[in-house]
């Protein structure tokens, strides 16, 4: 028994809709008690955002269908959670290659190929994870395989060998076997999985039980409206050109003299490269002449050109027809463009909270993406962020370490030259930008913001979502969780004596300040009070500045230097 390319949308469809119907479940595995991102969510949002893309597809082949999918969830892939389920897919897609059917070995190459990538984009894998019931699920489907099985029984023998491993989770991380639980990313994949089989072995799509409402629903493409078209712009050149060269290993051509070719026949150009590649952006009249001198540098894949003056005519066209009907958000779904490049670097920031918001943009960052803990924004999300920065170098703060593997995922997809610097708060990000020096080169201002970031001291206080046990602190939900460096300090109930008792701990011999953010739940008038704590006690030590956030989920955000 083979199956189809139908058979294999089907069953990624089928996945997406039992990981949604048990989001909550795999969110309350989640051992930290932090509100955040929670694992099932951000799992089941990554999944969701290839449905839309596969609904379209039809009589196309295992391959095409594994390619669609990976590509979607790459863009669509939010926390690190579902960055991870995305490069596994994206292995799963490798092993397809371009294959009409789904074969027993193409399935078992498909395992293997999505275990080998997602351990290699792991800094420090961690067994006990997700990482651990692919890679078992993976070792199973091949032994199947090389057991002369069929496709139904190589995928049955991989969701038994994940769900093994799914068991043992708690015998290889501690903090799993004290709460008593399994490891929710590596629940979600199972769900995944035994989403997927009841398609292969029964022909039936689990549905959905969440119901789409009007905020959320994508049904009815005519509802959005193409922000392109709401203003003229002067297009200098007609074809915006994109390609990728793949390099010749015995030329000794330098991309900069295709950078300065380019430069003369158009602009806005973009020339990025490593030993291997160069990728390609430029707006010209004479695409072709573009091609003609690339092609002496090697060989070219994923040629695009596209006419930019019937683009922003259609654009403005679709434009003055969404006037008669309500505006809603743009559609997601519309292909990502780049605005013209004006400037050398530019920034992009994470974050949640108008205070926060206009810290960045004094600082000097052109585009804030939404997002936070509670809210881990999208590849596609941070992609779009980076496009629309007009700059040919874009540094990415993400601010949180369950947004950074997302952020990098944007590098292989942008026109831009991306550099993520590993910010893991709010405090971080700010220090990097102001390490930032326009006289330094790229690689230079990575290492100093990295470093710059890597010296501030970031404290938080939040409420713990749920009652845990954790880290040696027995936790009721509702209680202030007082945290250094993402770790918990000490409980209590009292914000303001939390507040003072942080900063007590933070405070070292060597520090000259302290900043302190408040958020939304805090009133202005709890905020000038704690100053005046801070200043009465510490106030001969070091400098306290106080800056109204309104950021959510943390009541304080504290930064020592």
């Amino acid at each position: 028994m083979l199956f189809s390319g139908n058979v294999l949308r089907d069953a990624i469809i089928s996945a997406s809709n039992n990981l949604s119907n048990n989001r909550k479940k795999v969110d309350e595995l989640n051992v930290f008690p932090v509100p955040d991102g929670d694992t099932g969510t951000n799992m089941s949002m990554t999944l969701a955002n290839s449905v839309r893309e596969l609904s379209k597809l039809e009589g196309e082949t295992a391959g095409k269908v594994a390619a669609a999918n990976a590509s979607a969830l790459l863009r669509g892939a939010r926390g690190n959670s579902g960055v991870i389920t995305s490069i596994l897919f994206r292995g799963f897609a490798k092993g397809i290659g371009n294959d009409e059917f789904l074969t027993p070995q193409n399935i078992a190459d498909a395992f293997k190929f999505g275990v080998e990538a997602a351990y290699k984009a792991v800094m420090k894998p961690t067994e006990g994870t997700i990482l651990t019931v692919a890679r078992i699920a993976s070792e199973k489907a091949t032994e199947s395989f090389e057991n002369g099985n069929d496709c139904l029984k190589v995928f049955e023998d991989a969701i038994s060998g994940a769900k093994e491993a799914l068991a043992q989770t708690p015998e290889l991380l501690p903090q799993l076997k004290k709460a008593g639980v399994v490891d929710a990313g590596g629940q979600g994949f199972v769900l995944i999985l035994d989403g997927m089989m009841s398609v292969f072995e029964n022909g039936v799509i689990i549905k959905s039980d969440v119901s789409e409402t009007p905020e959320n629903s994508d049904s009815n493409e005519n509802d959005s409206i193409n922000a392109a078209g709401e203003f003229d712009a002067d297009i200098t050149f007609t074809y915006c050109t994109e390609f990728i060269v793949n390099r010749d290993a015995d030329s000794d051509k330098e991309p900069a003299e295709l950078r300065s070719y380019l430069e003369s026949i158009g602009d806005c150009v973009v020339v990025v490269d490593d030993e291997e590649i160069i990728k390609v952006h430029v707006h010209t009249d004479h695409p072709g002449n573009a091609i003609e001198n690339a092609l002496t540098f090697g060989n070219l894949v994923h040629l695009k050109i596209e006419n930019m003056r019937d683009q922003h005519e259609r654009a403005k066209h679709d434009a003055e027809n969404a006037k008669n009907r309500p505006a809603k958000t743009a559609d997601l779904k519309e292909e990502i463009k780049s605005v013209d490049i004006t400037k050398p670097y530019g920034f992009v920031s994470v974050a949640a909270g108008d205070g926060i918001k206009d810290l960045f943009a004094e600082l000097m960052v052109d585009t804030v993406v939404s997002g936070g803990q509670t809210m881990n924004p999208s590849t596609d999300d941070i992609l779009r962020a980076i496009e629309s920065t007009p700059a040919e170098t874009v540094y990415v703060l993400p601010n949180n370490k369950n947004i950074i593997m997302a952020a990098e995922q944007t590098i292989p997809l942008s026109t831009r030259k991306v550099i993520v610097i590993h910010t893991r708060t709010i405090p971080q990000g700010v220090s990097a930008c102001l390490a930032f020096d326009p006289e330094n080169d790229d690689n230079t201002n990575t290492i100093n913001m990295q470093k710059a970031a890597e010296k501030i001291a970031t404290g938080q206080i939040t409420f713990a979502a749920r009652d845990s046990d954790f880290d040696g602190f027995k936790i009721k939900k509702g209680e202030l969780l007082n945290m250094i460096e993402g770790k918990i300090s000490f409980v209590d109930t009292d914000l303001q004596k939390s507040a003072v008792k942080l900063v007590k701990q933070m405070i070292k011999k060597q520090s000259e300040f302290v900043t302190v953010i408040y958020g939304e739940d805090v009133s202005d008038s709890d905020a000038v009070l704690l100053q005046e704590q801070l200043n009465e006690k510490f106030g001969s030590k070091v400098e306290i500045t106080f800056i109204k956030g309104n950021q959510p989920v943390y009541y304080y955000i504290i930064s020592v230097e």
